[in-house]
């Protein structure tokens, strides 16, 4: 399935599932939003870097969902949770990265924001 039909579908079935996580947020960012953290959490074969430590993708996506949950109302759009959640440690200032099996490096900002465009194409 290709990413873009996936985080549609996705979003319909995150948006119609979970109508009470935030007032401020559209039932489509919503789906959006989940779509993304969903995206992070399917990564099994990387790591997510947070403040210099490693954590499997199940770990990052609880992580992700529960600093949404405690910043909600700050949140109202998908770019909005990449920017204030997703990109960078408020204890320290650091970017969160994603380390692919291979090796190679990439922010997680830079990462979602990719996926955020290709879904919204």
């Amino acid at each position: 399935m290709h990413t873009r039909t996936f985080l549609k579908g996705l979003c319909f079935v995150v948006a119609t599932l979970i109508p009470g996580l935030s007032l401020a947020v559209t039932t489509a960012e919503k789906g959006k939003i989940e779509a993304l953290i969903h995206q992070i959490e399917v990564l099994h074969d990387a790591k997510f870097i947070r403040n210099g430590k490693s954590y499997d993708s199940a770990n990052a996506a609880k992580f992700l969902r529960g600093k949404w949950d405690s910043k909600a109302k700050e949140i109202e759009t998908a770019e909005d949770f990449i920017q204030k959640i997703a990109s960078v440690s408020a204890t320290s200032g650091q970017s969160y990265l994603i380390r692919f099996a291979d090796g190679r490096e990439v922010k997680c900002e830079d990462y979602l924001k990719e996926l955020l465009k290709k879904a919204e194409r």
